[in-house]
């Protein structure tokens, strides 16, 4: 009767089991959108691609949900997971071919019995590259893409094979639990392979360093902590997922898609439907919506990235010196703040466009402007708090001056809630690019950008829809990302979850 109490708890605590679960019933979500959308209600036609798909997935999930009922099994008889479920997860890696990286991950995971930090960011890794070759090889199906496409496709694929490498290589470091001696060249070229924009080969890359090259073990046990923390919630880790393949994607696309389909005219293909040369359609100006979309990610991701950083910085810098220093400058500052603070942040982005012309440094200047004020009370509150700890006291007994206190002591130990707000504000700034670029105040209008995009495509939502679907789309993924990576980050960072 114990024994059973024992195991049943063990399917309770079971991350391989709730990952299962959680895999098979969205794989099956995904697989009735795509049986809904292969049939054309107007002429009633079945869409035969659309329609493998939904076989295709229907399939994998069917799968998925036979390993999740092996994995409660093996749990209730024995408490652990049998090497042949485990073994399940070389013929789930072929649902690769379909696009799907939840069930890829879970395969990935489920082959494994030991996970740490670098076995998960040597998959992510893969599984990054894996789709960014995936969704550039679909330029293959076009006339005429770029000159230095081959090449690019070439190198990526080599980077893939090395990447390939190392998570074998980290996989048998895990089961033998020895790093071997040339861990220290590996993890530097690994880390080299992030110039691609896949920050997943960065993480890996200083993980290894650190496991290999730091005797401080509190250290260690830190970081693998806090990435426990943060990947046993999985929408955090397919939400960093999305964003780093969209940084992968803006970067890597300088040189395996053609700007000039993007934004040139082609009255030859007007309003084509979505198809193999033209994924996801043309717009009323016979230009490619798929390479709009992806030259859009980078001017998402700059004004997001940039009207996040400065605000940051200047609010931090504020909020710690009013924090420190005593009521009147305290006063001085946030009294200030407040008035900027009391203007609504999207008319104020408004008048400065209105004043100075929509450009995209414009755009990043007026969404900054906004933002400052809540970093400032953010940091103000953290640096209070900071204060009164006895290394501050004792920094202050040595003799170190206000700006070594402020900037060495109290900011480093307030960083962690800043991070967290900036992880969960970066999709409002992404909201409020694409809302300003829909309505003609941001970004050039013949720049991609997603709400240029869709400012296009809400004028044909009875006859061609997909023009506003994949832009929405688009932003709704990049917002909800950042949003879960936010929960994530909050639950890695906050002492009191422990």
């Amino acid at each position: 009767m114990k024994e059973n109490r024992i195991n049943r708890q063990a399917v309770i605590l079971s991350k391989e089991y709730h990952q299962a679960n959680f895999t098979w019933i969205l794989t099956l979500l995904i697989s009735l959108l795509f049986l809904m959308n292969s049939f054309s209600f107007k002429t009633g036609e079945v869409k035969p691609y659309v329609f493998a798909l939904f076989g295709a997935y229907l399939a994998t999930a069917l799968l998925q949900l036979f390993i999740a009922w092996r994995i409660k099994r093996d749990l209730l008889l024995s408490g652990d997971i049998r090497k042949g479920t485990r073994r399940l997860g070389y013929i789930q890696l072929v649902s690769l071919a379909t696009g799907n990286v939840f069930t890829a991950s879970f395969s990935l995971h489920l082959l494994n019995k030991r996970k740490t930090p670098e076995y998960t960011f040597a998959v992510y890794t893969v599984l990054t590259q894996l789709f960014v070759i995936a969704i550039s090889a679909l330029n293959m199906f076009k006339p005429y893409v770029t000159d230095t496409f081959p090449m690019a496709m070439l190198l990526l694929l080599l980077v893939l094979v090395f990447q390939v490498v190392v998570l074998a290589i980290v996989a048998k470091t895990i089961r033998e639990d020895n790093y071997p001696s040339s861990v220290g060249i590996l993890a530097l070229l690994t880390a080299l392979t992030a110039i691609t924009g896949n920050l997943f080969a960065l993480l890996l890359g200083g993980s290894l360093l650190l496991k290999s090259r730091s005797t401080d073990e509190s250290r260690i046990a830190k970081w693998n902590t806090m990435w426990e923390k943060i990947t046993r919630n999985t929408m955090a880790v397919f939400g960093m997922f999305f964003i780093i393949l969209m940084l992968t994607i803006s970067v890597v696309s300088r040189f395996t898609f053609d700007y000039e389909v993007a934004v040139e005219n082609d009255y030859g293909n007007i309003l084509q439907s979505p198809s193999l040369v033209y994924p996801f359609g043309t717009d009323n100006f016979g230009r490619d919506v798929f390479s709009r979309i992806i030259f859009g990610a980078r001017i998402s991701l700059l004004v997001g990235f940039a009207a996040t950083l400065i605000p940051a910085v200047i609010g931090g810098f504020l909020g710690g010196i009013a924090g420190y220093y005593s009521n009147r400058t305290d006063n001085w500052i946030m009294r200030l703040l407040d008035v900027l603070y009391a203007i609504p942040g999207i008319l104020l982005a408004i008048a400065i466009i209105a004043a100075f012309g929509a450009n995209t440094v414009n755009l990043i200047i007026a969404l900054s402007l906004g933002s400052i004020p809540t970093y400032a009370r953010t940091m103000r509150a953290n640096v209070l708090m900071v204060s009164n700890y006895d290394f501050v006291d004792s920094a202050r007994a040595l003799g170190a001056s206000d700006f070594s206190i402020i900037f060495r002591q109290i900011v480093p130990n307030s960083l962690a809630p800043m991070i967290v707000k900036a992880t969960l504000t970066i999709g409002g700034a992404v909201i409020a690019t694409s809302s300003l670029s829909y309505l003609g105040l941001g970004v050039e209008p013949h720049i991609p950008e997603w709400g240029n995009i869709l400012r296009v495509g809400s004028t044909y939502l009875e006859s061609h829809s997909y023009l506003a679907i994949f832009p929405g789309l688009a932003i709704i993924l990049l917002v909800l990302s950042f949003n879960f990576l936010g929960d994530g980050l909050r639950d890695a960072l906050d002492p009191r979850l422990d």
